[in-house]
């Protein structure tokens, strides 16, 4: 176990590394954030912030001997430096983790042959593969392998030729092709595992995405008991398969009923955020106990919740005026301190509370409409 008050490096410096700063400062741990953002919001909170790039074999060093062990909080952190950084301390995720999540290709094969239930998909690399692509994958949408998030580097393609035109607007870079499923409605899964392989679920939140970017959590999500723990099931399983040590978000489509797959997301998830509010343990503090060989903590929902995010949108070159949200009493806002507000940039969130499912989801929206946010 690594006790309070030692010291654990975290790899990005955005909101998610700024909720574990603030959970590990709580649980009595030192945080060092590396991060090449002066201004990163979590290096503006953490005891030491290396401004530096991730490849900075100088910074790297600093962090592998100064951290009892260090994690991350987005997946695009180059896997050969989470490689370089295990030489010296414990590092959860492992690299091997984190190069599957952090390209759709090999995301999309390890569910594939790992048994798991995922959407027909194509990988195309080439002119060749798309002249190849068979009929039943149209329509569907055509994602870069890599460095694609929140509805980018992705388009939408019906034939062949569109396929073409979107790869070579792509960069001719490698890429996904799923085909359009019918969609009953999309949930995740976000879960903790340990080194010795205890893992907590936390409850099932049901999504609803706007422009390709999370824009409403609720939780309980709105599906039976059995797809609840079927989503839990299949998540766990993933991580396992995996051997998966941290926290993890499993997002899922529900087709007709079935559960599919679509991605994961090797650190905590923005569809966990509502864990802050309405559970006894969040997923960040679970990410400490992770990371540190705790045990986990309750990981149990205690009041329904409806998480909105908020996005540079919302202020329309002005700060929004928040006090139309603190009229509600049992409205959470979380704002993430960034310097600039641009439009599709997660600036912040807030989470309504509700002993009644039905009424959070109608206060959550209620709350939206009052400081312009329209669908």
């Amino acid at each position: 176990m690594i006790l309070p008050p030692a010291t654990l490096g975290m790899l990005g410096g955005g909101q998610l590394g700024r909720f574990f700063v603030i959970a590990a400062h709580e649980m009595g741990y030192r945080v060092a954030v590396l991060d090449p953002d002066p201004h990163s919001p979590a290096g503006r909170i953490a005891d030491e912030h290396l401004v530096a790039a991730y490849d900075d074999n100088d910074a790297l060093e600093r962090l592998g001997t100064t951290c009892a062990a260090v994690t991350t909080e987005f997946e695009n952190v180059p896997a050969d430096t989470l490689a370089f950084l295990s030489k010296y301390v414990p590092v959860r995720p492992s690299a091997e983790c984190v190069a599957v999540a952090q390209n759709r290709e090999r995301e999309k094969s390890f569910f594939r042959d790992g048994g798991f239930p995922v959407g027909p998909f194509a990988v195309i690399g080439s002119e060749a593969d798309i002249d190849a692509v068979p009929d039943d994958l149209l329509p569907g949408v055509l994602k870069i392998a890599r460095f694609g998030y929140d509805g980018k580097g992705q388009a939408r393609v019906a034939t062949r030729a569109e396929i073409k035109d979107a790869f070579h607007a792509l960069k001719s870079e490698r890429c996904v092709l799923e085909r359009f499923l019918p969609l009953d409605l999309e949930v995740s899964v976000v879960l903790a595992r340990t080194q010795d392989g205890e893992a907590r679920c936390f409850p099932v939140a049901e999504n609803r995405h706007k422009n390709g970017i999370l824009d409403v959590s609720i939780v309980p999500a709105r599906v039976d008991d059995r797809l609840r723990a079927e989503a839990e099931e299949l998540a766990l399983g993933v991580a396992l398969h995996l051997g998966y040590v941290g926290v993890l978000g499993v997002e899922m489509f529900v087709s007709e009923g079935r559960l599919l797959l679509n991605e994961i997301a090797p650190r905590p998830h923005n569809s966990g955020h509502y864990t802050i509010d309405a559970c006894v343990i969040d997923q960040f503090e679970q990410q400490v106990r992770a990371l540190c060989g705790l045990r986990l903590g309750d990981a149990r929902l205690h009041t329904p919740a409806v998480m909105v995010n908020l996005l540079g949108d919302v202020w329309h070159g002005n700060e929004p005026h928040w006090g139309r949200l603190f009229d509600d009493a049992g409205l959470k806002l979380h704002l993430y301190g960034k310097h600039h507000a641009r439009p599709g940039r997660k600036m912040g969130h807030f989470t309504v509370l509700d002993e009644d499912a039905g009424r959070a989801v109608d206060r959550a929206y209620a709350a939206r409409e009052r400081i312009g946010i329209r669908d």
